[in-house]
Order: structure tokens, then C-alpha cells, then sequence
């Protein structure tokens, strides 16, 4: 029979080992799309390409958005045509970089017939931004 303080002692570890494991970010969830956005310092630190924008941890995408990134991590094959096409920039809205540096992919939308206005886009360097509004504004994918 164990004493009455080793059950108390194991649930004050248990407690604490859950605390230590969970972490101490804090996300929120933007009503508009659904999609978490990181609200304070998060376990992994905001890389210096994200600059001030807001953030979204890979995890916290829609799943469609993370089966394109698996798809981009595999090189395709990809279901639209213009996967992979040249990103412009010319809304401003990334870090200025010459012609070619970026690159977009659809992220399917259901119950959308055509492209839908969610995208995917890369840069050479490794980032990886999201767009749920067709280019009128980004979050910097954390992964």
C-alpha cells in the first residue's frame, strides 16, 4: 500500500509534465477564415522573412492548405495548371525580391468550381506565406 502523499505527489507531476509539454503560446482563432493566428511569442521563434506580418503555425491551417504543402514538399504532381507559376508580387504585400523569386499554389476551397482565392505562396529562400483573400493580405507559415 503506498502512503496517501505518492498519489498526490504522481498528479502534481502528471500536472506539471502536461504544462511543460503543452507550452506556453497562446493562439486565437480569426472568425473570418477560421484560421489560427498566433497571438503571443510562440514556441518557435517569428523567422526574421515574416518581418511584422501576422503568423500561422502550419498546424493551424485548413487542411487543404496542408495537403498543398505536403504536395509542394513532394514536388507534385500538382491539380492546376498554374501550380508552381511565377508569383508577382505586384500588390507589394511580400518582401520585394526580382522577378522569379516567388512561387504560387492553389489551395482547393470546397465547393468551389474554379481556383478559389486561397494560395499558397513560396520563396526561394524558404518562406512560405498564406492567403485566404486572393493576395489582399498574408500570414507567414511557421513550420
Amino acid at each position: 500500500m503506498l502512503p496517501r502523499s505518492v498519489p498526490r505527489l504522481l498528479a502534481g507531476l502528471l500536472l506539471c509534465l502536461t504544462v511543460l509539454l503543452t507550452g506556453c503560446s497562446t493562439t486565437a482563432t480569426d472568425p473570418s477564415t477560421g484560421v489560427g493566428v498566433s497571438t503571443a511569442a510562440s514556441v518557435k521563434a517569428t523567422p526574421p522573412w515574416a518581418g511584422g506580418m501576422p503568423t500561422v503555425a502550419e498546424a493551424r491551417l485548413p487542411a487543404e492548405a496542408r495537403a498543398t504543402l505536403a504536395l509542394i514538399d513532394r514536388g507534385g504532381p500538382f491539380p492546376y495548371a498554374k501550380d508552381g507559376a511565377v508569383f508577382g508580387n505586384f500588390e507589394r504585400a511580400l518582401p520585394q525580391h526580382p522577378r522569379g523569386y516567388y512561387h504560387e499554389y492553389t489551395v482547393r476551397t470546397p465547393g468551389e468550381r474554379d481556383r478559389g482565392a486561397r494560395r499558397i505562396v513560396t520563396g526561394q529562400g524558404g518562406e512560405i506565406y498564406y492567403t485566404d483573400d486572393h493576395y489582399e493580405s498574408f500570414r507567414a507559415v511557421l513550420r
